[in-house]
């Protein structure tokens, strides 16, 4: 990589804007040269089914935006390195940003490559982050593969700028990096990647309102931007020491937040999030609602955090508790920013969409889960090897690992210990289950006769990191697996890539029946006359996958907080539809569709820097 000097560069001076649709100048900011204020909220297309896209942007501009953002997550257009990045169907980029320009408002993109936004690796491909590469830095090894994906990427961008016709105004470069690290050289690579593929348009950057976080992720000539959830008036303040000719601009208020599975589902007051909001939009001020609507984290795209080293899995719904719920519902939230944004048009979207009535189906149970799992092809062939491999090592971004061992256990009990799995194991001898592996409670009894036994291991990747220093983190069986003190070695390893399941992929899962235990594949079957929206539950079972139509929907799990699965009506079909259950551990016999969501027990919070 060639190093780009600190010091401002034609380049640095393009980077204002100057050239494009927003400018700034005198701490204000200006649009064509009329003083402008960008009212954005964030809406991503890839957490949202595209035949509701319209819909949702429509209930943004009614909101009183006029203009939307969106990120852009690598590992959702080019899940492996040996094919091409995908920009088709669910992932057309260019059609989201046309569709937003043909509403009427402004778009302004953030393509990363990193992008927290509690999606799966914060963006980044696992076959990259698996190899031994400084993500998010100047190491030539991460930025090579960055400007080969920005080489597809930014031109399309680019094509879709104000200066060419389209609704682009402004594009992020990389993102909230203060917060990880202070790599000045790639900021500058980041930025000099996005203007040499085209970019005109307004650049900036954007991390948290501390000297510490924008120390390391602001550059010279580039506009900095704030996210907060609170104390507006606080980061207005320490931006005017550094920045006292730059206008207040807020890339993200979080007017909500995400939750956990095993926590409560996180809300923040209507009073408390207005108050906030217009703190920030006084005098001239600029704001991107994160998020005005979230959508859900559809298959197994939720990402998740670390906390004192332990994983903290985000659910599968990214409601967000914005002002646009997760369905599109219309919410008292709603209805107090679009007063405070002033917005008085009529509005053009129903405050819901149409549900689906209330109603209860058996679950069939057809097939045990290791029949089931076995019967599926791997993408790539089982790996024999000394020790177990990793997800990584395996080419498997998500989904599970299926390790087999077959040790000799001296007669009597002892302790079989998964000295570090990530994240999740069941365990199996001889196909009885011995327990749950994880690592809080990494030890399970074995009892030996003698001989050897059938030992395996389906180890579960339940998100990867999305935010702080564990991005890129591995996942499987990454350490020894113990029979008392000895290793046991001699292991297959084989994939089992579930977000990659075809409907005969699912068809062959539930046909080796009959069920015999009480986990597996469960089959059943409801008619729709009109497709519309409905909530999904699973009273009774403990944990699993739902797919619908061959679709996965995405996670659910008995602690909770979230109960229902969000289908919106594109994913039915008038006449029979088909759901398929994968459940690890308990199965219950029914499956609800209900007519509204239930996201789980609530509680106040408010993001807030120290």
């Amino acid at each position: 990589m060639t190093h780009i000097s600190p010091a401002l560069t034609t380049t640095d001076a393009q980077a204002d804007g100057a050239t494009g649709a927003l400018s700034r100048r005198g701490g204000r900011l200006y649009r064509h040269g009329v003083p402008h204020r960008i009212l954005s909220g964030a809406l991503h297309y890839f957490r949202v089914h595209p035949g509701l896209w319209r819909d949702r942007i429509r209930r943004l501009a009614d909101l009183g935006l006029n203009t939307v953002d969106t990120y852009v997550p690598w590992n959702f257009h080019q899940p492996r390195e040996n094919e091409a990045p995908r920009f088709d169907g669910w992932r057309d980029v260019e059609r989201f940003i046309r569709m937003v320009g043909e509403e009427g408002l402004d778009v302004i993109v953030r393509p990363g490559p990193y992008i927290c936004a509690e999606w799966s690796n914060g963006g980044l491909p696992s076959w990259l982050t698996g190899r031994d590469v400084a993500v998010r830095s100047s190491d030539p090894g991460f930025t090579s593969a960055v400007g080969r994906w920005f080489d597809e990427l930014v031109p399309r961008i680019a094509a879709l700028q104000t200066g060419e016709g389209g609704p682009v105004v402004a594009v992020q470069v990389e993102n909230e990096f203060g917060s990880f690290g202070d790599d000045h050289a790639y900021l500058h690579w980041n930025r000099q990647a996005l203007s040499q593929r085209g970019i005109r348009e307004l650049l900036f950057t954007a991390d948290g309102p501390t000297e510490l976080m924008l120390d390391g992720g602001t550059l010279p000539g580039t506009l900095a931007a704030i996210t907060l959830g609170s104390q507006p008036d606080a980061a207005r303040q320490l931006l005017a020491t550094r920045r006292p000719d730059e206008p207040f601009v807020v890339a993200e208020f979080w007017n909500g937040w995400f939750d956990h599975w095993g926590k409560r589902h996180h809300v923040r007051g209507v009073d408390s999030a207005i108050r906030t909001l217009r703190g920030i939009i006084a005098d001239g001020g600029s704001v991107s609602i994160y998020m005005a609507h979230g959508g859900t984290n559809f298959g197994l795209w939720a990402g998740a955090n670390e906390h004192e080293g332990r994983l903290q899995p985000i659910v599968t719904s990214y409601d967000s508790d914005a002002p646009i719920a997760e369905d599109g519902s219309l919410t008292a939230k709603f209805f107090a920013v679009r007063e405070a944004l002033g917005a008085r048009g009529p509005l053009r979207s129903p405050e819901r969409m149409p549900t689906l009535s209330p109603t209860r189906v058996p679950l069939a149970h057809r097939a045990d889960l290791l029949a089931g799992l076995r019967a599926v092809p791997a993408p790539i062939p089982t790996l024999t090897a000394p020790r177990p491999a990793s997800f990584e090592q395996l080419g498997l971004d998500a989904g599970m690992v299926l390790h087999t061992a077959h040790p000799r256990i001296p007669a009597g009990e002892h302790r079989l210990v998964l000295t570090d799995v990530r994240d999740r194991a069941l365990v199996f001898a001889d196909g009885t289950p011995l327990g749950v592996a994880d690592p809080d409670k990494p030890e399970l009894p074995i009892h030996g006769t003698g001989v050897a036994v059938r030992l395996e291991v389906l180890v579960e990747n339940l998100g990867r990191v999305n935010y702080g220093p564990g991005i890129g983190g591995h996942k499987g069986l990454l350490g020894p697996v113990l029979v008392d003190r000895r290793i046991v070695q001699g292991w297959d390893s084989t994939p089992v890539a579930l977000q990659e399941w075809s409907s005969t992929d699912l068809a062959a899962a539930v046909a080796p029946g009959p069920a015999t235990t009480q986990a597996g594949f469960a089959v059943t079957t409801f008619d729709v006359d009109t497709p519309a929206d409905t909530f999904l539950a699973l009273p009774g079972s403990s944990r699993g996958l739902v797919w619908i139509n061959g679709f996965l929907l995405g996670r659910y799990w008995e602690i909770g907080p979230q109960v229902t699965l969000y289908c919106p009506a594109p994913l039915l079909r008038a006449g029979e539809n088909t759901v398929t259950v994968l459940e690890l551990e308990r199965l219950g016999g029914t499956l609800e569709l209900r007519d509204r969501p239930e996201l789980g027990p609530s509680e106040e919070y408010v993001e807030e820097f120290d």
